[in-house]
């Protein structure tokens, strides 16, 4: 049976050396298979992503260090042009009202924009309505308003599908007359002969909500990259400022992060230490991102990228660990693996052996010392997702390990058929006595039946051609590794069991750090 060691051990019990040196040993062995993994293919790539995803769930920092650290990593050298980029385009996607006004006081520059562009000039100017003048939008309101103020400068050059043009008291009359414009015509001859309406009220006012931000956002970033960076518009960093301190932690980490190169991340790494507020009394380590917020507050530092790539693939993606391990290119890596975690088993039927593991993590507070229990860790997560496989097996389990349970009493919906299948013989024999009545009851109307039901009943919803049942589901629990808080099935308790051990040895371990305080 699996022991989980979730009993606090006797701290003067040494052990024996050997098996220690055997279980560092062997863990050392671990670590070496499984960045096997993590540095072939994109496996490094994936585990950045891990990170990164373990990384946006840290709750500590405020929305005003959140904006000094996306901001001063904007402006270190050298420029960050992807990173601002993605800033810029989510800006325009969630705040465009907040980014157009700075367009509006520089609407000149949109001249470059459309001219030799007849699409981007037909997804802005094209937006006449029939139901008059208030209902035109976009680039068409602009254009329609400045023809009427300015027709003694630029109604010539306004082009009409029809025979003949229209003038402007006919117009006025019937707004819905500007229908007929050739819209692309026209605001080339604008382009060409108007000069005034690129700067004019009319027009600037047209951009102030942003909608012209969608229509090619390559084309703004690259304008918003430069009033920011070549001209240091002081109000083009308060959007910035101001969505980076509205935004929250977890929506810039999942956006910005990722498309950090390494080395910036590592960075990142470096400086998000000063902006936590996290105390080892409050650590909950069961939950994924807050040992990390932990590990990050120390005062050794996490060390290199590649331990902290590591320990979060085995504490935080266990499953996702696993998934690698099992596809099949990886054939040779899940043999080793396999015969490593067997040995690590194999030693753990020492009742004590956790203890000297732990006393080897209470000698070094850094991470170096915290890796050698994510490692058992995802050991333990591998061996119960391998060997416990029927609800006898993991109630056998919860209480060889002191865990206290009660079967859940959620139902199953299943197909009539699939039901049958796994029942027995008394309910075959009932479903056939339901198939006899209803075939003497066929010219019957249909009609919902409900059974009297008890834990190991069914009931039986009588829907044509495609039965359902409910089933009181075996292999799903409630455990008091959660106060009862959450139903548990076969498929989710590897990585339940193995965060909940990881989280009270944690608990250890810090306890002991800061009683060296």
């Amino acid at each position: 049976m699996v022991q989980l060691f979730l009993s606090e051990p006797a701290w003067s019990d040494d052990g024996d050396d050997e098996s220690i040196g055997q279980r560092i040993s062997l863990l050392h062995d671990m670590e070496s298979a499984i960045w096997s993994l993590m540095s072939s293919g994109g496996g490094r790539s994936e585990a950045r992503l891990w990170l990164c995803k373990t990384l946006s769930g840290i709750s500590s920092v405020s929305p005003r260090h959140q904006r000094e650290l996306f901001v001063k990593l904007l402006r270190s050298k050298p420029l960050k042009r992807g990173l601002a980029a993605q800033v810029l385009q989510m800006i325009f996607e969630r705040l465009p009202h907040k980014a157009g006004p700075l367009l509006a006081k520089r609407s000149h520059v949109l001249e470059n924009f459309f001219r030799g562009n007849p699409r981007r000039i037909l997804q802005w100017f094209s937006n006449f309505s029939g139901s008059g003048d208030m209902g035109h939008r976009k680039g068409a309101k602009a254009l329609s308003q400045f023809a009427f103020v300015n027709r003694d400068i630029c109604w010539d050059e306004l082009v009409w599908k029809g025979k003949h043009g229209q003038s402007p008291a006919m117009v006025a009359t019937k707004p819905h007359y500007f229908l007929d414009l050739d819209v692309q015509r026209t605001v080339e001859n604008f382009l060409e002969y108007v000069p005034e309406f690129w700067t004019s009220n009319e027009f600037a006012d047209s951009l102030k909500n942003g909608e012209i931000l969608s229509i090619d956002t390559k084309f703004f970033v690259d304008l918003f990259f430069d009033l920011i960076y070549k001209e240091e518009l002081k109000e083009a960093w308060e959007v910035i400022n101001e969505f980076l301190m509205e935004e929250s932690f977890s929506s810039l980490c999942h956006h910005l992060l990722i498309i950090l190169e390494e080395q910036d991340l590592d960075v990142f790494l470096e400086w998000i230490p000063n902006y936590l507020h996290s105390g080892f009394e409050s650590m909950n380590f069961c939950n994924s991102s807050r040992w990390l917020e932990t590990v990050l507050s120390m005062s050794s530092g996490y060390g290199s990228m590649d331990h902290l790539l590591l320990l979060n693939a085995v504490v935080s993606q266990g499953r996702q660990l696993l998934r690698l391990v099992r596809e099949e290119e990886n054939q040779e890596e899940k043999v080793k693996i396999k015969a490593i975690v067997s040995q690590i088993h194999t030693l753990s039927s020492h009742a004590n052996i956790l203890a000297p593991i732990l006393k080897e993590c209470f000698k070094k507070k850094n991470i170096e010392s915290i890796k050698w229990l994510g490692l058992q860790t995802w050991a333990l997560h591998y061996r119960l997702s391998e060997e416990c496989q029927t609800p006898e097996s993991w109630e056998a389990l919860f209480v060889s390990n002191g865990i206290s349970f009660r079967k859940s009493d959620k139902y199953a919906v299943l197909h009539r058929d699939a039901f049958l299948e796994e029942s027995g013989t008394d309910l075959n024999e009932r479903a056939s006595v339901r198939v006899k009545h209803k075939k003497k009851e066929k010219h019957r109307k249909r009609r919902r039946r409900n059974l009297d039901y008890d834990d190991n009943e069914m009931v039986d919803f009588d829907l044509p051609n495609n039965r359902l049942v409910l089933q009181s589901q075996p292999g799903i629990w409630l455990l008091s590794t959660d106060d009862y808080s959450t139903s548990w099935n076969s498929v989710d308790l590897p990585e339940h069991l193995s965060n909940h051990c990881f989280s009270t040895w944690m608990r250890w371990v810090f306890s002991n750090w800061q009683d060296m305080d």
